[in-house]
């Protein structure tokens, strides 16, 4: 049994196969094209699932896609006769779900197959229903409380359920125009920040202000019984129009989400180079704190209604690692599974289990710790490429390392030295984090390595804190919550007693947004951890994704540019390494 699944037509498209219930590959768009968060039909993605499973379309059993045009039409039709938004809105969404209900005819026109072929093969699962699948389907519990948040999917911005053995039973969901996720976005435009997903950047810049301005976000966000909110909308403008919304073939582009109310009452939005004043930073805080109160809200009253224990969330708020750390602490769950494509991309996974799962009946295949899914280049195809590429390699020294042991611990020296590492290892990790395999390495023991690092590599605000990668056994020594991480999805409170010992990890407000390692996911990864840790005798390493205002790498060729056109100190291609001299 043969499941192709795919998030199409909307931001981080994505596919992903599995094979008689066990994932086999799973790849974002963004990552094969370079076009980040790239929205259109993941053509290349197809292609390498295809692949890694060998297979043609035409042996592909079912094709599941995150989206259902059918889904929640009354509610659309009110809405629209109610609301009366622009026509070029409702002439844009008509677009979007068009092309999601006629997806067999780019089959043909991408992979030359009669649609005839393919039609009855193409499963459409709403959007939110694909979210819940992604976190419960692949986790280790048999039963869970589901929850969705993001910023709206077939009409949708939250669905709650429970998740019994090979079913999930909705309870309730709330939708559009209400959405944190909107409430997000929005004001994170009016900080000066205006691309699609520039959300981690408030959560950021949050850690440096106070929440003084939270009387006021309430006035945005209204909390209503029954774990429900609704959204003032007298500051927002999205469900009325967006202009310039771009949703196909790109990197999707919102216009402005938020009224000129919200001016009269914050103040002037911040243009985008302007000073970061402690006003800003105030209302980043405030945001956070105010998404915090919203989403402890429904989980509270999940909880109460529920009475379970285990947690599956998943959405694109999920990714908001800075309230999933206070989880615990705010509600009364016991055990939480964030699955590492939680946003829209693992849409292209929760489809395919959905189908296999709760569609066919077929057993669960438990492999919620497997993200290690992308491609993965052989020894001598990099040796090719290093070898093409001499001319260019002007004072550098390439060597090949014998064994595991002598890399990880000649890298961990480096590391200890103060050098600036670019480590590419076998298959690419799947989700938004780099987890060990496509990572900028670095020691978290000096406090300059976060400036050093944001000169000569990744240029961006200073705002912006940097991961640890911490070795899982240790984990209790250094941080508040012990309790794994493994998908770099939670903030966890750094232990006062061990700030100064890793303060480039250390955020403003004394937190880390950790990676915990363990040796059955990542051997390798874990290895050089350790080898740092014998050397330091601290079980940690600065962990930033392997890229530069771009998409993570994905190929040996774009890691070595990556590395030519910065000033990383030296480049690990699985055993081959490149440092400058």
């Amino acid at each position: 049994m043969i499941i192709l699944g795919l998030n199409a037509y909307h931001a981080d498209s994505s596919a992903a196969i599995i094979k008689d219930g066990k994932l086999i590959a799973a790849v974002e768009e963004e990552r094969l094209n370079r076009i980040k968060h790239w929205s259109g039909f993941p053509c290349r993605s197809i292609k390498f699932c295809l692949d890694q499973a060998r297979v043609s379309l035409e042996d592909v059993d079912y094709i599941a896609l995150n989206r259902d045009a059918r889904a929640n039409l009354h509610k659309k039709l009110i809405f629209v006769l109610t609301k009366r938004p622009s026509l070029s809105l409702i002439k844009s969404r008509f677009s979007n779900m068009r092309k999601v209900a006629d997806i067999k005819s780019t089959f043909r026109e991408k992979f030359d197959i009669d649609p005839d072929k393919i039609k009855n093969k193409i499963i459409n699962i709403e959007h939110h229903t694909a979210h819940l699948s992604s976190s419960f389907f692949v986790s280790e519990f048999d039963e869970a409380a589901l929850v969705s948040i993001d910023g709206f999917g077939d009409f949708t911005s939250v669905m709650v359920a429970i998740g019994r053995g090979n079913n999930i039973e909705p309870i309730y969901q709330i939708n559009f125009p209400h959405s944190l996720g909107i409430f997000y976005s929005a004001l994170t435009q009016f900080l000066g920040f205006p691309n699609y997903g520039d959300e981690y950047r408030v959560m950021g810049l949050a850690g440096f202000g106070c929440p003084e301005y939270l009387d006021k976000t309430k006035q945005i966000v209204k909390l209503l019984p029954k774990g429900r909110f609704k959204l003032n909308l007298k500051y927002f403008q999205h469900y009325l129009n967006i202009e310039n919304l771009k949703w196909y073939n790109t990197t999707p582009k919102f216009g402005k989400l938020y009224s000129n109310d919200l001016e009269e009452l914050f103040g002037p939005p911040r243009k985008k180079k302007q000073a970061m004043t402690d006003h800003y930073k105030n209302i980043a805080a405030s945001v956070q704190a105010m998404y915090e109160i919203s989403l402890f809200h429904i989980l509270n009253h999940v909880y109460d209604i529920t009475g379970i224990k285990n947690l599956c969330f998943s959405g694109g708020c999920a990714m908001n690692s800075l309230a999933n750390g206070k989880i615990f602490d705010n509600t009364s769950f016991k055990d939480i599974y964030i699955p590492a494509g939680a946003y829209d991309a693992g849409g292209a996974i929760g489809a395919s289990y959905y189908v296999y799962n709760q569609q066919l009946n077929k057993p669960r295949n438990f492999d919620g710790n497997s993200v290690y899914l992308g491609p993965q280049y052989s020894p001598d195809l990099i040796e090719k490429m290093l070898e093409s590429k001499k001319e260019e390699l002007v004072n550098v020294s390439i060597n090949k390392l014998g064994t595991y042991e002598d890399l990880t611990s000649c890298v961990a020296k480096h590391l200890a030295d103060g050098k600036i590492v670019g480590w590419f290892q076998g298959r690419m990790e799947w989700g938004a984090r780099a987890l060990g395999n496509r990572s900028i390495l670095a020691d978290p023991r000096r406090e300059d390595m976060r400036d050093i690092i944001n000169s000569k590599i990744k240029f961006r605000e200073m705002f912006r804190p940097f991961a640890p990668s911490i070795m899982q056994e240790y984990v209790g020594d250094y941080f508040e919550c012990d309790y794994p991480a493994p998908f770099m999805q939670k903030v966890y409170p750094i232990k006062k007693s061990k700030q100064n010992l890793i303060p480039a990890v250390t955020h403003v407000d004394g937190t880390g947004r950790l990676q915990t390692v363990n040796k059955k996911q990542n051997s390798l990864y874990w290895q050089l951890i350790n080898s740092f840790y014998q050397l330091t005798g601290v079980p940690i390493v600065l962990n930033t994704s392997f890229n530069e205002n771009e998409p993570i790498v994905c190929k040996p060729q774009e890691a070595l540019n990556c590395f030519l056109r910065t000033d990383m100190d030296i480049l690990i291609i699985e055993n081959f390494m490149i440092e400058r001299q």
